[in-house]
């Protein structure tokens, strides 16, 4: 007799982060996603602990997109045995290529740099994984249409379905045996500037679906006011602007933005810089994917038309961004201030009140993001503490996740579940969200737990 179909929520289960589910059916496991857990350090250590199962006892992975927070645990299990396909979208293989290349590197210099500077607790500290771990999990990826149905492993299919999110992401309505579940992965908006929008995905027994923004309405529409105002005061008092981005999406939506700003006079012309390897090779293979007519209609060849836009990809070029004499526009990542070069420009800009750093989205609990918008006076930053003097801005109209009106129009649309099972949201934000689900949609809602096991068929 054939066992039950389960699902084990191993990440975004009481967290915004990490998102892994597991899918078992009759000895076969599949898991959805395979994300990095960020923010608080109770969740960060959970990266270090052994996987609940045996890494080379996983058939296949599919990705849902390319953020960090869905594939950036993947090539830990690599390393550890996996050694089945990984499911994604052509974008989704394209950019979480340069996203896992970025973390590894990441991990290695923050390595190095902890044995160097002494601040590790662990002799000698160690990277999660490496650019040669990140390299197998890429060798990986089998690149698939979006709303095509494929077969991921075993008796196992699934379909792909536009998000909205980013470039490449998919909704994945998965069937195993007797069961049907659709994942929501990150859910996106339909006024991305960019991207085509979402799509419908097929009904399913069982909805695994976000909740990031599952008790909040984002702000009306202003046109990016409070970014072109913090912009003009920033270069009257001859400071300079920092803006945290993720490298990928994020960055694209920044550009675009002051390129409108600046066309409209409503920004002064002063060099934009961006100090990101990974987000100028992301902003490739947008241009790549706009060439073939793959973006929203009307998009410009280019992506954006920013004439005062300066690519820099030199670690020397970078340096010399913290010594500038002219007021100018630096965008580098990570969006959460997690990581990368625009640490480096937080040490050497936070101490001056001339400067301003503009926060372009969510911050996740126990980031240096979060703790700037939460008005920390001091952050640490490569194992020193440095005073906030800057002004500190938050543009929250630059979010790509649906917020809680467009999450349960998204569900309104698709037949009447079994269960709704809320995920990757903040306590708060899943429970709110969770009650919208009962009251509005009269169905059965769950909010999981870390490890929770249910069953599916």
């Amino acid at each position: 007799m054939a066992e039950h179909t389960t699902l084990t929520f191993l990440g975004a289960a009481g967290t915004v982060t990490g998102s892994k589910f597991l899918v078992q059916h009759d000895g076969l496991r599949l898991l959805i996603d395979c994300g990095l857990f960020q923010g608080e350090k109770r969740w960060r250590e959970r990266n270090w602990t052994p996987f609940p199962v045996p890494p080379a006892t996983i058939d296949a992975a599919i990705l849902t997109h390319c953020h960090l927070d869905h594939v950036g645990f993947l090539p830990r299990i690599v390393r550890e045995g996996f050694g089945g396909p990984v499911h994604v979208t052509q974008g989704t293989a394209e950019l979480a290529a340069l996203v896992l290349r970025d973390s590894a590197h990441l991990f290695e210099r923050d390595a190095e740099d902890a044995r160097a500077g002494g601040w590790s607790r662990h002799d000698p500290p160690l990277p999660l994984y490496t650019v040669a771990d990140a390299e197998a999990a890429i060798d990986r990826f089998t690149a698939h249409d979006f709303d095509s149905r494929v077969g991921v492993a075993g008796t196992a299919s699934a379909g792909f379905t536009r998000a909205g999110h980013v470039l490449g992401s998919a909704s994945v309505s998965l069937t195993v045996g007797a069961a049907r579940v659709l994942f929501s992965g990150d859910l996106g908006r339909s006024t991305h500037p960019l991207l085509a929008p979402r799509g419908t995905p097929p009904g399913a027994r069982t909805i695994v679906v976000e909740s990031t923004y599952g008790n909040r309405s984002h702000p009306p529409a202003t046109g990016h006011a409070a970014l072109a105002d913090a912009i003009r005061r920033t270069v009257d008092r001859g400071g300079s602007v920092l803006i945290p981005a993720f490298a990928i999406d994020r960055t694209e939506l920044v550009l675009h933005a002051l390129a409108e700003l600046l066309a409209d006079g409503a920004i002064p012309a002063v060099p934009v810089y961006v100090n990101s390897p990974m987000a100028l090779d992301g902003l490739a293979v947008y241009r790549g994917a706009a060439a073939r007519g793959e973006l929203r209609p009307g998009t410009h060849p280019d992506v954006i038309d920013l004439p005062t836009l300066v690519e820099v990809r030199g670690v020397e070029q970078s340096i010399a961004l913290n010594t500038l004499r002219e007021p100018s526009i630096i965008v580098s990542a990570s969006g959460m201030a997690t990581g990368g070069r625009v640490v480096h420009h937080l040490r050497h800009m936070l101490p001056d009140a001339r400067n301003t750093v503009i926060l372009t989205g969510y911050q996740a609990v126990g980031t240096r993001g979060r703790q700037l918008v939460d008005g920390a006076r001091e952050i640490k930053a490569h194992g020193r503490y440095v005073k906030v003097r800057a002004e500190i801005v938050q543009d929250e109209e630059f979010s790509v996740h649906a917020d809680a009106d467009e999450l349960l129009a998204w569900l309104a649309e698709l037949p009447d579940p079994e269960t709704v099972y809320v995920v990757h949201g903040e306590p708060d934000a899943a429970e709110a969200f969770a009650a919208r689900i009962r009251s509005e949609l009269g169905w059965v809602v769950a909010v999981p737990a870390y490890g929770e096991r249910v069953r599916v068929d």
